[in-house]
């Protein structure tokens, strides 16, 4: 099979500088499950969205970076159906992933829908795939494949929706050793579970993260528990993150956390188009405390990186906070994909933590496409903070043209959130490509 790789440039030309969501526009990973291999990359195996009318699709991508900040792209590096299947016992969807290495071969744990639900494993001899040859792993009849190999070599196995399940695996890494299923949260972690199994191990400790419903009866937590056997039982410990009000349609979250270069990071997803699909992985620091504990961290926009340039381009989609109308969609565009934000009326805003200001920062611009005009309330540190300045925007004549606008702003220096309160006329809406401060 032939891979498909892209790798994709930053629009921030420093190399502590990154940003939320780390996928390019147009590219939608969800379920992001983050491994360090071998030779010393990061890898992301996660779905692939691509319609609002069902979940993920029919292939999955890899993510892998040497630095948090450049990513490479390899595409279809796993298929269920059309030109590289390798699943030969169905054509359906492909939800979340996970995957493992062990003496020189990769594993792909992939999950399927349908009557019944199937698990299974396929194989490469490289991170990126392809994948081939894959085989349906009996006694296993759900979703969200996790894998963890402990320090002697054996192999565990996690799924589930609805209530978490373990077995070990055989030494093959392909097969279940049915007599060892057991559940292994406790009373409170199984109230939260929702599904999106996930395994690490830190120390002498087992931690267990997954989709967590405990607020707001939606899963757009991702939670974890903590014990001392990889087979459990699991003490619920809390909520590592929470991505509600990335979109209007929030509905899940899932991923995992790792550790690279000496740092631990939770990675996650948001929805995007006020959509539950079109999800797109992003990732946040965390820290471990001393009693093993990990602090509930918010969502951002700098991502891995230090806080944003504000003297530099910030694309409108890298917002980690929305309310009212406005969402993440495609934007018009004559040459390239672009995203920004989309559908905003009156009263919506949109987040941004964090930017860094230099001294002489005096206006602020905004490239907006739109044949409606508005005006940009824009504030520093929390929706009621200060307001800096405010930008009106012009209506356009031509619906795809775009205009640049922009105003003067109070002096700001240092590190700060931003807020924006959008005002319109009824049944009027502004369209954002990006904005910087001058």
């Amino acid at each position: 099979m032939k891979k498909l790789k892209t790798i994709l440039f930053l629009l921030i030309n420093a190399s502590l500088f990154a940003q939320n969501p780390i996928t390019p526009p147009g590219m939608y990973i969800a379920d992001p499950e983050a491994h360090v291999w071998e030779d010393g990359k990061l890898y992301i195996y996660g779905s692939r969205d691509e319609s609002d009318d069902y979940w993920c699709s029919y292939s999955h991508n890899v993510l892998s970076s040497e630095n948090l900040i450049d990513w490479d792209i390899t595409e279809k590096a796993f298929s269920s159906k059309g030109e590289f299947d390798q699943v030969p016992h169905h054509d359906n969807l492909l939800f979340a992933p996970d995957a493992a290495y062990k003496n020189g071969t990769y594993y792909l744990y992939y999950c399927s829908p349908g009557k019944p639900k199937t698990e299974g494993v396929a194989t490469s001899t490289n991170p990126n795939g392809p994948f081939i040859n894959g085989k349906q792993i009996k006694g296993v009849y759900s979703i969200d494949p996790a894998v963890l190999i402990d320090d002697n070599g054996q192999a565990y196995y996690y799924w589930g929706q609805g209530k978490p399940t373990v077995a070990k695996l055989k030494s093959n890494m392909m097969e279940i050793d049915e007599a060892t299923i057991t559940h292994p949260l406790d009373k409170e972690g199984n109230v939260a579970f929702h599904e999106g199994s996930s395994i690490r191990k830190i120390g002498d400790l087992y931690y267990f993260v997954f989709a967590d419903d405990s607020r707001d009866n939606r899963p757009t937590c991702l939670g974890y528990a903590i014990g001392k056997s990889p087979m459990g039982p699991f003490e619920y410990k809390g909520v590592i993150i929470d991505n509600f009000n990335c979109d209007p349609s929030s509905w899940n979250n899932h991923g995992s956390i790792e550790k690279f270069k000496d740092q631990w990071y939770v990675f996650y997803h948001r929805s995007t188009n006020n959509s539950q699909k079109f999800r797109k992985a992003c990732i946040e620091p965390i820290f471990i405390n001393k009693d093993g504990t990990i602090d509930e961290v918010e969502m951002t926009s700098q991502g891995a990186g230090k806080p944003l340039k504000a003297s530099k381009i910030i694309e409108a989609e890298w917002t980690c906070g929305l309310s009212g109308n406005v969402r993440i969609t495609k934007i018009p565009s004559t040459d390239i994909i672009s995203e920004g934000l989309s559908e905003i009326k009156n009263n919506d805003t949109a987040i941004y933590k964090y930017l860094s200001f230099e001294e002489n920062t005096k206006s602020f611009e905004v490239k907006t496409s739109t044949a409606s005009e508005g005006i940009i309330e824009i504030r520093i540190d929390d929706k009621q903070g200060q307001i800096i300045g405010t930008c009106d925007i012009q209506a356009n004549s031509n619906k795809v043209s775009y205009k640049i606008s922009s105003c003067k702003i109070k002096t700001v220096k240092g590190k700060h959130a931003l807020h924006f309160t959008f005002k319109t006329k009824e049944n009027q809406h502004l369209i954002i490509d990006w904005f910087r401060f001058k």
